[in-house]
């Protein structure tokens, strides 16, 4: 049975390649794309010599890959025209941070939603100004709304009126109801200007961040994609030890060393690994030939874990009703 160690060794080594059969170029192809890694190996394969019937599918990810970094470019230089009459940085996070800078963790990535980071005491200012720029709530809901902005780390998601283009506005990196509680006042004050309005956090930061999204906050969905990001941001910390410092300061040197370990094991050279980290690498990897989970018992549990960990089990347990009563319907 395959799993996505396939896609890993890939990446890692793109002459690794040569070797595949055509089931296995079936396999790769259909997990990369499952973990939206399919640019990214695009790109690192770019140059080689593939099968014919995986050139095409490669050039056309290289394409889309490309077409979503100038979307996410566009949308970050409107955030910057909406913004430009008050105060605030245009912080850049995640993907269009990646692409704006040109960091290795941008190359072939997908670019979903914009995310920004801005000061809390700046909410309301950055609000008022993206509506009158043309955003509007994506999904209106009186209970979603008091929810995201009681207990959630970013505004709830808005979406532009004609370009159709989400952003998502954080003021913190993880939810205010998850254990660590990282001094976003801090990322905001090191970060680093890359020109025409635009910031981004500073390179411990950025891993930090990464670290923080992929294992204090989510289910691992799309784990893979993340870690990655993590393997390129690491290469750019020049002193390991700035890094450490900086993770403590955010309570997160739990998750970063966990990301370090995990990175070198699965895209690096081989690393010990906890208990802990072989059931984390174990969901990462639950992926079959044709790109489908697997190992569905252990995906559920990291769901719940997920939730575990935005919120108290009382908070969680009411939380979960709200939403279910919300949504069902007597027939």
């Amino acid at each position: 049975m395959r799993d996505a160690r396939l896609l890993l060794t890939a990446l890692r080594d793109p002459a690794s390649v040569n070797a595949l059969s055509t089931d296995d170029w079936n396999a790769l192809v259909a997990m990369a794309r499952a973990e939206r890694l399919i640019g990214t190996l695009a790109v690192r394969l770019a140059g080689r010599d593939v099968p014919d019937a995986v050139r095409p599918i490669l050039a056309d990810a290289r394409s889309d890959a490309a077409r979503e970094a100038q979307q996410a470019l566009w949308e970050a230089d409107r955030a910057v025209a909406a913004l430009g009459g008050l105060d605030v940085p245009v912080l850049l996070l995640k993907g269009t941070a990646y692409a704006a800078a040109g960091l290795k963790a941008g190359e072939g990535r997908f670019i979903g939603d914009l995310d920004i980071l801005v000061p809390r005491d700046a909410l309301d200012a950055v609000e008022a100004a993206l509506f009158a720029a043309g955003w509007e709530w994506a999904k209106p809901d009186p209970y979603d709304d008091a929810y995201y902005r009681q207990w959630m780390h970013e505004l709830p998601p808005m979406i532009h009126g004609t370009r159709d283009r989400m952003i998502d506005v954080h003021h913190t990196i993880l939810p205010l109801t998850a254990r660590p509680t990282p001094d976003a006042g801090a990322m905001i004050a090191d970060a680093v200007s890359i020109g025409d309005g635009l910031y981004i956090l500073s390179p411990a930061d950025r891993v930090c961040h990464a670290a923080a999204h992929m294992l204090a906050d989510g289910d691992l969905q799309g784990g893979l994609r993340n870690l990655w990001d993590i393997q390129c941001l690491l290469a750019e910390v020049a002193d390991p030890a700035v890094l450490d410092e900086r993770a403590a300061h955010h309570g997160l040197g739990a998750q970063v060393r966990q990301a370090r370990r995990l990175a070198d094991a699965l895209y690096g050279n081989a690393s010990r690994l906890t208990l802990w980290d072989r059931l984390m690498a174990a969901r990462l990897l639950a992926r079959d030939g044709w790109g489908r989970e697997r190992r569905k018992g252990l995906v559920f549990a990291f769901f719940v874990r997920s939730h575990w960990l935005r919120m108290p089990p009382l908070m969680l347990a009411r939380h979960l009703f709200t939403k279910w009563r919300k949504g069902h319907r007597p027939a």
